[in-house]
């Protein structure tokens, strides 16, 4: 998010098995694919002028970011939690949103951004 969401760039930080777990999808969305459409669409849906990371965390081959954003009038906080495989490509990609309201909200708008890449 802070490198622009740069396609290219996510895709080649990006393991070919690399597994998303999104805030609202029940089941683990899996392969590189799948992964990049998800990040895409919640880099248009999050990746506004008010996205900011507060807080970082590091152990050996895992990451856990929490960030910051308002959309419509509506205070997200959310984590991401990566982890990288022995290449340093990102396997497993987990976002975790709150409030409830939140989650509608993000829900909502990644709905729409996915249907219309799929277009």
């Amino acid at each position: 998010m802070e490198g622009g969401s740069d396609p290219a760039l996510l895709a080649a930080m990006l393991a070919e098995d690399a597994v998303f777990h999104s805030p609202v999808v029940h089941t683990p969305q899996a392969g590189k694919a799948v992964v990049m459409a998800y990040l895409v669409a919640a880099s248009h849906v999050l990746g506004n002028d008010t996205f900011h990371y507060v807080r970082e965390l590091v152990d050996g081959d895992e990451m856990m970011l929490e960030f910051v954003t308002e959309l419509d009038g509506t205070t997200i906080n959310g984590v991401d939690i990566i982890r990288w495989n022995a290449e340093g490509k990102i396997q497993d990609f987990k976002v975790m949103v709150r409030p409830l309201k939140a989650i509608n909200k993000v829900w909502e708008m990644m709905a729409a951004q996915l249907a219309a890449t799929k277009s």
